[in-house]
């Protein structure tokens, strides 16, 4: 099974090559790694060139935006299973994809969840969030909850019936992708019963009220486009929820 992985960067310099080290330093043989850059002007090109032997595709151009990048990387993609890695993300371990291919080697599934841990910026070893897929039901997506996305593995087949990321979306377009997944396509899944991905707190959908603001109001407008029944009261639901995640002790 050939696993193609995607990082989408812009001015990435500072965090780049964690990212990319992590999915270079991977036990699994068989990685296709693609970096979709939109034309970074602050160093982040040179690290990259600097594993220019080792990454099998570079694109660096102006883009509309992080999931028209993604969906660049997708449509360069030849593996039979794509995951997507943020440039301020890594992966937990050097196991982290013999993992999630052993799981799709064991059951019939066309998307594998996995856990994130959300940490400083600064320090890895702080963790803010701990962010599980272990709960997650389909059903959930209509009250604005979803798997963590940098931990989702789907394979190329499934982006082939539900289409790319949209680009209607400033932050929730992967959301809307779920709610195609799981929802409308009602593709299997499993889970890998573990954290997969360190993620940094200060993504854009962890970046103050009004981008949290933004977010909830397309998360009504992907459901629905897609005729999938909810309205901004069922996803405000959550947020006592949120803030019991974030105030609870982290695991370690």
């Amino acid at each position: 099974m050939k696993i193609s992985i995607i990082t989408v960067c812009l001015n990435s310099v500072a965090t780049i090559k964690d990212a990319v080290e992590s999915v270079l330093s991977q036990t699994y043989p068989d990685i296709e790694y693609i970096i979709v850059d939109g034309g970074s002007t602050d160093g982040t090109l040179d690290i990259i060139n600097s594993y220019r032997g080792r990454i099998h595709h570079v694109v660096s151009e102006p883009d509309r935006g992080i999931y028209d990048a993604m969906n660049k990387g997708i449509r360069l993609a030849s593996g039979d299973v794509i995951g997507i890695l943020n440039s301020d993300d890594v992966y937990e371990d050097r196991k982290v994809i013999s993992d999630v291919v052993e799981k799709f080697c064991n059951y019939d599934v066309d998307i594998v969840l996995g856990d994130v841990v959300q940490v400083d910026r600064y320090d890895f070893s702080k963790i803010r969030r701990y962010y599980s897929s272990k709960k997650f039901r389909r059903w959930k997506l209509r009250f604005g909850w979803m798997p963590p996305h940098p931990a989702t593995f789907i394979t190329a087949s499934a982006y082939k019936k539900a289409g790319t990321y949209s680009l209607d979306y400033k932050i929730a377009s992967d959301y809307e992708m779920f709610i195609r997944l799981m929802l409308v396509h009602r593709f299997a899944f499993a889970r890998v019963p573990r954290v997969l991905v360190r993620m940094r707190i200060g993504g854009v959908s962890t970046n103050g009220l009004t981008c949290l603001w933004i977010m909830n109001t397309e998360i009504v407008k992907a459901c629905r486009q897609n005729d999938i029944y909810t309205n901004l009261f069922f996803v405000l639901l959550k947020a006592p929820f949120k803030l019991f995640e974030l105030l609870k002790k982290p695991r370690s």
